[in-house]
């Protein structure tokens, strides 16, 4: 996979979970995204297009985004994600804070960001 199809897939990414989120918060998504990636030793396009992973994604729906502003504003913020600091403390899950998914409780929380509650795997003692 080349850096650039990287890139669009993580804007794509921040773009369809945090479009209107503020930066922060796109840039939170997009750390995600990467963590994932890292964790998982794939790439983000394999992060991003996993079944049930993103609520967005579906193969049989059309990527193109509706809206050049917004795409241009996310790439913006994958940009300021690669370029700084992991704001998120290495999370690698997030929902809106709107649901509480089954999921969560397995999880430590770590931060907030807009309407989206960030988590990382916890770590157990004595495992």
């Amino acid at each position: 996979m080349s850096l650039l199809e990287g890139l669009l897939w993580l804007t794509l990414n921040v773009y369809y979970e945090a479009r209107s989120e503020s930066q922060v918060g796109q840039i939170a998504v997009a750390h995600v995204t990467l963590n994932r990636a890292l964790n998982r030793h794939i790439s983000v396009k394999k992060v991003v297009t996993q079944y049930g992973q993103f609520s967005w994604f579906s193969p049989e729906e059309s990527l193109f985004p509706d809206d050049p502003k917004a795409f241009l504003a996310c790439f913006h913020s994958v940009y300021l994600a690669l370029a700084g600091n992991d704001i998120t403390g290495g999370a690698t899950y997030y929902h809106t804070k709107y649901v509480t998914p089954n999921w969560a409780g397995d999880y430590q929380h770590v931060a907030n960001y807009g309407v989206h509650r960030f988590y990382k795997e916890e770590k157990r003692r004595g495992g």
